[in-house]
Parts: C-alpha cells; sequence; structure tokens
C-alpha cells in the first residue's frame, strides 16, 4: 500500500468513524434514525437476547483483541504499521453498524420517566456524556487515536511524535474519561426499555473488564510505575472514589 493510498484509507476510515460515532448518539438515544435501539417491533425474547448478546460479544471480542500488542505485532505483517490504527478504527465501526443493522428491540418498560422533572435532567447527562466521550480524545491526542496522524506522518515521511504520559483535564479526575462518558451516555435514558437495560448492562461490563483487567495491563507494561502511581492517585471512573 503506497503512502498516498494509505493516507486516502486513513481519512476514510476517520470520516466512516465520525458518521458512526454520530448514528451511535441517535441509536442509543432513539433520536432522529430510522433503526435505533427501541425502534420496530419486539420479537421473541430468548431470540432477540441471544442475538443482541452475540452482536455486543462481536464488537468486544473485536474491540479488545485487535487492540493488544501482542495482536499488533502480527496484524503490523499484513498491513503498513501507518495504517494499523485506521484499520482498527474501521474494525470498530464495522461492529458498530452490526449493532445499529440486527439490534433487535426489547420494548418493555423498565423505567420511565418521560414529562416528569427527571426526564431533562437524564437529557442533559446523556449529552454531557457524548461531550465528555468527545472533549476527553482531544486532551490525550485525537488524531492519533483515530489513526490520522499516523497515515499524515506515513505521507509526509516523518515519525510519529508520541506525547509522553502527562496527566491533563478530565484525567486528573479519572483515568478512563472517555470510557466515563459512554457509561454516562448509555444509563441516562429518560424512557429505560429492556433492550436498552440489556445493552448498558453488558456494554458497562464489558468496560470495567476490558479496562481494568487488559487495557490497564498493556499500560503499566509501557509506562511502568507512573502509571502504578496512577492507579494509586486517581480513580478509574468516577471522581471522587479514591485511587485503585
Amino acid at each position: 500500500m503506497g503512502r498516498s493510498i494509505t493516507f486516502i484509507y486513513g481519512v476514510a476510515a476517520y470520516v466512516i468513524f465520525l458518521v458512526t460515532f454520530l448514528y451511535s448518539i441517535g441509536f442509543v438515544g432513539n433520536i432522529l434514525m430510522s433503526k435505533s435501539i427501541d425502534s420496530g417491533a419486539s420479537g421473541p425474547v430468548a431470540r432477540s437476547l441471544m442475538i443482541n448478546i452475540a452482536l455486543l460479544c462481536v464488537f468486544a471480542l473485536q474491540h479488545s483483541i485487535m487492540a493488544r500488542p501482542a495482536f499488533k505485532r502480527i496484524w503490523m505483517k499484513v498491513i503498513p504499521k501507518a495504517a494499523e490504527r485506521s484499520t482498527y478504527i474501521l474494525m470498530t465501526c464495522v461492529a458498530l453498524i452490526l449493532i445499529f443493522e440486527f439490534w433487535q428491540p426489547l420494548a418493555r418498560p423498565v423505567w420511565d420517566v418521560r414529562n416528569t422533572n427527571f426526564e431533562m435532567l437524564l437529557i442533559m447527562l446523556f449529552w454531557i456524556g457524548w461531550l465528555v466521550v468527545l472533549t476527553s480524545t482531544f486532551m490525550i491526542d485525537h488524531f492519533d487515536l483515530f489513526g490520522l496522524k499516523q497515515v499524515y506522518a506515513n505521507l509526509k515521511k516523518r515519525q510519529v511524535t508520541q506525547k509522553g504520559f502527562v496527566k491533563i483535564g478530565l484525567y486528573r479526575l479519572v483515568r478512563h474519561p472517555i470510557m466515563t462518558g459512554f457509561l454516562i451516555a448509555f444509563w441516562a435514558a429518560p424512557a429505560m426499555s429492556v433492550g436498552h437495560l440489556l445493552f448498558a448492562l453488558v456494554a458497562t461490563g464489558y468496560i470495567v473488564i476490558a479496562v481494568l483487567h487488559l487495557e490497564e495491563k498493556d499500560l503499566i507494561a509501557e509506562i511502568g510505575d507512573d502509571y502504578r502511581a496512577y492507579q494509586r492517585e486517581v480513580p478509574a471512573f468516577i471522581p471522587g472514589l479514591g485511587g485503585r
């Protein structure tokens, strides 16, 4: 893959990410999109549960396996190093699109506080959650996180410069503010259906396991004692709860 093609590939993957990210907001929030987490007619409960759990498992496996250093070392023998992050982002989008397309609604309500004083509070929290997700990516290195920095450096025949370990912005409050934002957005629902609850529960479980038992092991291996000290000082997801 030539440098120009790699760059175009990286830009295309980023554009697909932006569209998928925006669709995710509408999907989870039942906003504007023709297909959302609660749209459509509910089918047999057991079948719907199996399909939805399978879809979430596909996402979890893709997102975790492709992020591991051992997999990256093998994968970069197949694709250019500069395109590795863009490919990861693209495959994440594919896994999300599968969820959007094949998700089975389970519309039975768990709670419904619409037309009460709590509705506006939960709507505000929903949007705050997504805002936290987006702003947190810029507090580290948004364009590195989503592969643009790598393909641009490759195009210009430059080495990618990585930021050192720093605690900045929301990262002074929690170690994983991106995940905190997702958790807020997933749970802040004025009308929580069984299907939405399943999504939120599985996503929460995955975030806790993947971050605390997989990602942080990789970060300790990469950063060492500085990250161990960070774990002791700063909570993982909820501000004010103390370190690890």
